[in-house]
């Protein structure tokens, strides 16, 4: 006897349903009654020959748990929907000009220097293209799962009765997730301004790029000249590529914990199928609602609420390092520097629709929650123990201020001596105290005495 009256996914064994159909229950049922009518169809009479025809028609070869050829070709459709002009030459000369001057700026603000190889403006399809290789580094862990979630969703006696039809269905959730990812990333594509705009190192190393017609679109709805929001981007892109330059290990610290955060994904594959057995499969946009609503969202383990908690804290801490030097190049020169950064703040708070769908498929916001916080911490150090001080904490990962530090931003370091000026002996020995977790001494100060009952172990200790 069916659990919901008709309304719902049948928890019966097919011996119990008396129709021989191994899929009740599952999410596929749904899936396979499109090819079948209105009911789900018995297996027995089920043509499965035509069934995979159709369905193969429906995708093209591909690796991985993503068909990466249907998400860029439905990114590019996406963001085609819109006019998107190629940057001609003269657009190329502003925005590398922009950037010249940016880095100029830039080098009185913070001691990192240019990490600027070459410049680029980009189309929103080149975007596309030239983002498209990290994309999948951080997409591919949780997709996996997703993907792999739909096969091990089947009862033993679908899987010996569905065959080779088995490879069919993950094919067809990569499909899927393609599309998804590929409709995200287009979205993302007509609201982004630089290479750097959501704050992960998305392009190649050294280039940095801006796209000059959704930057015309933005400075459209400001009350500032379109040149000197170009300026204004310019220096955020350019101070982006100081710091994803010259820290070393900052970039696949990032990457890294989006990969932790996708390592061991699990899925609700009960709320699936509860999901999937109200959904009318003729009906693509109810699909993609569901979809978009957070169907495939995974659950967090603590584990991952750590990596997601790591990644967040970074991200606003990288951003608001950025704006903190930005603030500092464009204030004096820029009247607009406080509209524009104020403009930038906001913008980045609130997101948009790509992102609350890029969110939904794979579990991340790609907006930082304490953009604020992290500016404020940075400007704060400075203040006490000047530039050199405040760039030295990009170091080393475990120099950085914490989730903790955020909620005191002014507070952070505020027990350390200021040091104006290091040697690089002296910035070596203050690297090496910090990472044990001492205080540093300064350039004039003693160190820590030394003598027969002194040594690595006692110091361990104390």
């Amino acid at each position: 006897m069916s659990n919901d009256g008709g309304n719902g996914p049948d928890d019966r064994t097919p011996d119990e349903a008396g129709d021989g159909n191994p899929f009740r229950g599952t999410p596929f049922e749904q899936m396979f009654a499109s090819f079948g009518g209105a009911g789900m169809p018995d297996l027995s009479k089920l043509d499965l020959n035509a069934l995979m025809g159709q369905m193969q028609s429906l995708m093209q070869p591909y690796d991985g748990p993503v068909n990466w050829n249907l998400a860029i070709d439905t990114a590019r459709k996406t963001a085609a929907a819109e006019p998107d002009p190629s940057p001609d030459r003269g657009a190329q000369t502003r925005v590398a000009d922009a950037l010249r001057l940016a880095d100029h700026w830039l080098d009185e603000t913070t001691s990192l220097p240019s990490g600027i190889t070459t410049t680029a403006a980009w189309s929103r399809a080149d975007w596309i293209e030239e983002t498209t290789a990290v994309w999948r580094v951080l997409v591919e862990p949780v997709a996996e799962h997703v993907v792999g979630a739909m096969g091990d969703a089947l009862p033993e006696e679908a899987r010996a009765m569905a065959g080779p039809l088995i490879g069919m269905i993950g094919k067809a959730g990569g499909a899927m997730f393609g599309s998804q990812v590929g409709q995200a990333l287009g979205g993302l594509a007509g609201d982004v301004l630089t290479a750097s705009d959501i704050g992960l190192p998305l392009g190649p190393a050294g280039k940095a790029a801006l796209l000059p017609h959704n930057v015309a679109e933005f400075a459209a709805g400001l009350d500032v000249s379109e040149d000197d929001v170009l300026l204004y981007l310019a220096l955020r892109e350019a101070a982006h590529q100081r710091l994803f330059g010259h820290v070393p290990w900052l970039r696949a610290h990032l990457i890294s914990a989006v990969e932790d955060f996708g390592r061991g994904v699990t899925i609700d594959i009960s709320g699936i199928e509860q999901s999937l057995g109200g959904l009318d499969p003729s009906d693509p946009a109810a699909i993609q609602e569901a979809i978009n609503g957070g169907l495939f969202e995974p659950k967090k383990t603590p584990a991952q609420e750590a990596a997601l908690q790591r990644l967040e804290t970074t991200l606003a801490l990288v951003e608001g390092w950025v704006d903190e030097v930005v603030g500092q190049a464009a204030a004096p020169r820029m009247p607009d520097a406080g509209k524009l950064q104020e403009a930038i703040r906001r913008r980045r708070a609130a997101g948009g629709p790509a992102e609350e769908t890029f969110a939904a498929l794979v579990g991340l916001e790609l907006r930082p929650r304490r953009l604020r916080d992290a500016s404020a911490l940075w400007g704060s150090l400075r203040t006490r123990q000047g530039t050199e001080a405040r760039d030295a904490v990009w170091a080393h990962p475990d120099l950085l201020p914490t989730a903790a530090d955020l909620d005191d931003p002014l507070g952070f370091r505020e027990d350390m001596p200021e040091v104006t000026e290091l040697s690089d002996e002296d910035f070596d020995r203050a690297l090496a105290d910090l990472l044990e977790g001492e205080t540093p001494t300064g350039p004039d100060e003693p160190g820590p005495e030394t003598g027969p009952e002194t040594g690595p172990e006692t110091g361990s200790e104390s």
